[in-house]
Parts: structure tokens; C-alpha cells; sequence
């Protein structure tokens, strides 16, 4: 059986695999997002983006635990005003940042890396429990989706009293599509996921890329074409 890890310990991105059916496993790397950045210096929004999805991807990829999976990693970082935008963990900053957001546009971009930990020695193995678990790739391989968001007016009753809910703080650009912060988005253009954390089409090119179709990993597993009958 096919497994998946995801490398983040983001409610929303599990969430979101899980409502898509992907069966996955959640572990959690001790990634330093700060060194990571100071270590590789400035970088776009873009790049920061995939570099800090590609060091969550790898940290968890080396431990023992993702022996014989393939490993996601993500990162969102929000873009305005040729400014990057990561958490910004106080009210301060939140409320200065949706004070400028307020009526305006900026463009959310997450990383995704995929490193394929499974055998790439000789054809296709047991894992132990009955299941066979094909050849792995070696592929270690990554993708950033952009999407851009709209924002309404905002007010400053209303930036207050979301950041009284805590939401944003913890957020890439201060905002949630799937949460509170969904009130103030007009539209999005690009793939809603990608402004959630985890873009699914992404994944799937990935995955591909890998010689894994998606629909290994759906919890009902993958489905025999020939089963398929028309009413």
C-alpha cells in the first residue's frame, strides 16, 4: 500500500487531503523557517515559498519513520506590494498588514516538495504486512502554485475583531480562505487550494512525476476502470 506523509502539522492542509479522500499520515518536522532563510539569504516570495517546502519535505524524509513513503512538504507565503509575507504572530502586525490589505489584491504562493523514500532497489516488496509496495523513483521534486486574492473592504471594527478570534495570527498574509477570514475575499484567481495551503492538482503532478497516480492514495483505493458501469 501506498503511503503518504505530510510534513506539516497544519490543520487546514489535512483537512484538506483528508475531504479530497487521500489517506496520508501527519508528521511534523523541527524545521527552523528562520535559518532556513538567513542560511539561503533573500529570496522571492515564490522562491521562499519552495525553499521552506522543500527543507519541511526533507527534514521529515530523513527520519526513520518515513522509511518506504513518499513525503509532501508545504509552505505558504503571501505576496503584496513586492513584499513577503509569512505569519505574523502579533496583532501589531496582523492589523497593520490588513489595514493595507483592505480593498486590494496580492498573490498567495505555496510550495510543494515531494521525496520519494520508498525502495529503489530491485522490483516490488512486501512491506511487511501483506500489502506490496511498488519501486520507489528516488524522486525528490517540487512545484509552487500561485493564486491571487481579492480582498473586500475591510473596516477597523472588522480587522479588530478578527484578530480577537486569533485566526490570522498564525497565518500566511493574516488571512484564512477556509475560516472567519473567508468574509473578507471577493475572489480568487488560481486554484482555491493553493490559498488553503495545499493545491491538490499540484499534488498530483507530483505524484505522477513520482510513477504514483493519485487514486493509489484515495481511502477507498484505487479504482478498476472495468468496474465502472453506466446506468
Amino acid at each position: 500500500m501506498t503511503r503518504l506523509i505530510l510534513a506539516s502539522q497544519s490543520p487546514a492542509r489535512t483537512k484538506l487531503l483528508s475531504h479530497a479522500g487521500i489517506r496520508h499520515e501527519v508528521l511534523v518536522s523541527d524545521v527552523d523557517e528562520d535559518a532556513v532563510q538567513a542560511h539561503y539569504g533573500v529570496t522571492d516570495p515564490h522562491d521562499t515559498a519552495l525553499l521552506l517546502a522543500r527543507a519541511k519535505a526533507e527534514a521529515v524524509a530523513s527520519l526513520p519513520e518515513a522509511d518506504g513513503a513518499l513525503v509532501i512538504g508545504c509552505d505558504s507565503v503571501f505576496e503584496f506590494d513586492g513584499e513577503a509575507h509569512g505569519k505574523p504572530y502579533t496583532a501589531d502586525v496582523a492589523r497593520e498588514r490588513m489595514l493595507r490589505m483592505s480593498g486590494s489584491m496580492g498573490v498567495l504562493h505555496t510550495g510543494h516538495w515531494l521525496v520519494d523514500c520508498r525502495d529503489t532497489d530491485g522490483g516490488n516488496t512486501d512491506d511487511g504486512g501483506g500489502d506490496i509496495t511498488a519501486r520507489g523513483s528516488g524522486a525528490t521534486l517540487g512545484s509552487v502554485s500561485s493564486a491571487e486574492v481579492h480582498f473586500m473592504d475591510m473596516s477597523a471594527e472588522e480587522i479588530e475583531t478578527y484578530i480577537a478570534t486569533g485566526e490570522p495570527l498564525q497565518c500566511a498574509g493574516s488571512f484564512t480562505i477556509d475560516g472567519y477570514g473567508g468574509a473578507f475575499i471577493r475572489k480568487v484567481d488560481g486554484d482555491p487550494h493553493t490559498v488553503v495551503g495545499l493545491s491538490i492538482s499540484t499534488l498530483r503532478a507530483l505524484l505522477s512525476q513520482a510513477n504514483v497516480g493519485i487514486t493509489e492514495l484515495w481511502t477507498g483505493g484505487a479504482i478498476d476502470p472495468a468496474d465502472v458501469r453506466a446506468e
